[in-house]
């Protein structure tokens, strides 16, 4: 039992899990990482797109179940690097606004405990950690920064880089995606190879920014640091008081061991973190474990993503497309006076991701087509937080209650850029007419999970505390997209690593 006994216990190696290692590594003190998956396999099904996206080859068999217990298959992953593996690389920071209370169309996403100024430079620290390409100036609603991105902006490819000019002659004002690729253009030292596998794929040659490459490996090199791969924790222990957390189950190998630390952290997504706290209901905290407000697991959000394709008769021969960005539309427009959302590119459709989408029996020759002459772009408005919208538990079975908001916003950024492509595609194809394929996501699209424990300084309204510390056990934290307020319309992955290295601040200093 003494040698199972540590400094800190971190549960998940995602973006809050292993940005929180790497940031505690060089403490000296001891640390046990917890995963419960294990490293992705490095072989040729990384970038097999029938393997990845029809087979599912990576994704857990586990069922979820809606609100009116019906089942799916949620699209994750459980790897070392959590769901960072098959990421974009999209890595945004928050507006300054999003920071604030902001009024929507359908209703009120929440002014937020921190501001803006309180994560700026926890963003440029994780920037530097994950490798960040970006040009600053050109996103008119860009919140301002220090210091300069790391790495300079990835290139359009010449077919993009004519929508860009389309998309500008409109009077838009297009930019370069924010990217944690690790890619040096002209460089034969660079671990990118800008291929055509990247968005969605795990990356065969580790040449994708993520929490396994950026983050955990560098941290375990270190004698101090222990990971544990495939280790599934059950519950967590607390004293007798119920106000500290003594120690943890986890299942290896099959069997259950215990393990006990000073301090532990959840970081196991905003769903499965809150999935473990109410499975460690105990006499102290009958509704789960640090949930007297009631709240863990409530106000679930994630995004309202609309896919658009365009098809045109000339051929995309576009390599690596993910690189361009549209904010001109986040705050709404003149006769819209509320915020519709983000638009960006994303990477490229091979035919194999078109079939796993695609009505049966299509032929193999129609999705090829598709994949051949089409640009996809990702349309994001913001999921509202409602208390209603919640991760539960019936016995050992998951379950999702969720109810759409903020659709009339979405839609109307959808129409909205729909117009714009029928104005440019013209330009950008040459004169060829272009159609358009739409396609909403569903409620298995899971990985922008956010809200599930959020933080506050009332420990009636929230479960965290400014420091991502329970409200109701002192030395427990969580730190993933649980502690988000609001979702904002913005891909997380970034103020997830800020926010874990502002906490690994903390924690370093409590340690010590």
């Amino acid at each position: 039992m003494a040698n199972n006994h540590y400094d800190v216990i971190i549960i998940g190696t995602g973006a809050g899990g292993g940005t929180l290692a790497h940031k505690l590594a060089s403490s000296g003190k001891k640390i046990l990482i917890l995963e419960r998956g294990k490293f992705l396999p490095q072989e040729k099904a990384n970038w097999d797109g029938r393997q990845v996206f029809q087979k599912g080859c990576y994704r857990p068999q586990e069922t979820w179940y809606d609100k009116n217990g019906k089942p799916f298959h949620p699209v994750t992953h459980y790897f070392v690097g959590g769901n960072t593996k098959f990421y974009g690389g999209a890595l945004f920071r928050f507006r300054e606004q999003d920071f604030e209370q902001v009024t929507h169309q359908d209703g009120i996403s929440p002014e937020w405990l921190l501001k803006y100024r309180d994560f700026a430079p926890y963003y440029d620290e994780a920037e530097k950690l994950y490798e960040v390409h970006g040009n600053h100036g050109l996103d008119p609603t860009e919140p301002p920064r220090e210091a300069k991105y790391p790495f300079p902006a990835i290139s359009h490819e010449p077919y993009i880089q004519g929508i860009n000019d389309a998309l500008i002659n409109k009077g838009l004002h297009p930019f370069h995606l924010p990217m944690g690729i690790k890619l040096q253009e002209k460089s034969i030292h660079s671990y990118c190879i800008r291929c055509n596998t990247c968005d969605g794929f795990p990356c065969f040659i580790h040449g994708k920014a993520d929490a396994d490459i950026n983050g955990i490996r560098p941290a375990i090199q270190f004698e101090n640091i222990h990971l544990i791969t495939e280790a599934k924790v059950l519950r967590l222990h607390t004293s007798p008081s119920g106000k500290e957390v003594t120690g943890l189950v986890a299942e290896i190998d099959g069997k259950s061991q215990i393990f006990t630390a000073d301090i532990f952290v959840v970081a196991c997504g905003a769903i499965n973190s809150a999935v473990l706290l109410l499975k460690s209901a105990n006499d102290h905290h009958p509704y789960g474990l640090a949930n007297s407000s009631q709240l863990v697991g409530c106000n679930y959000m994630t995004h309202k993503y609309n896919v658009v394709v365009t098809l045109s008769t000339k051929r995309n021969p576009t390599i690596f497309q993910k690189t361009l960005g549209i904010n001109d539309f986040y705050w709404g427009e003149p006769d819209f006076p509320y915020p519709m959302g983000n638009i960006q590119l994303l990477g490229n459709l091979p035919k194999d991701r078109i079939a796993a989408n695609a009505p049966p029996l299509t032929p193999d020759f129609i999705n090829e087509y598709i994949a051949n002459h089409s640009v996809a772009w990702l349309l994001i408005t913001e999921d509202l937080p409602d208390l209603y919208n919640r991760v539960a538990l019936k016995g050992d079975k998951i379950y999702l209650h969720y109810k759409e908001n903020n659709r009339q916003a979405s839609n109307r950024l959808l129409h909205r850029w729909l117009e714009v492509l029928k104005k440019t595609a013209p330009q950008y194809n040459q004169g060829h007419i272009s159609s358009f394929l739409v396609e909403k996501m569903t409620l298995k699209e899971v990985s922008h999970q956010c809200g599930t424990c959020r933080f506050g300084d009332d420990s009636k309204t929230s479960v965290l505390d400014i420091n991502c510390r329970t409200h109701d056990v002192d030395n427990l934290y969580v730190v993933d997209g649980s502690f988000f307020p609001s979702s904002t319309a913005l891909n997380p992955s970034l103020t997830i690593m800020a926010n874990a290295l502002r906490v690994g601040e903390h924690l370093l200093a409590r340690i010590k």
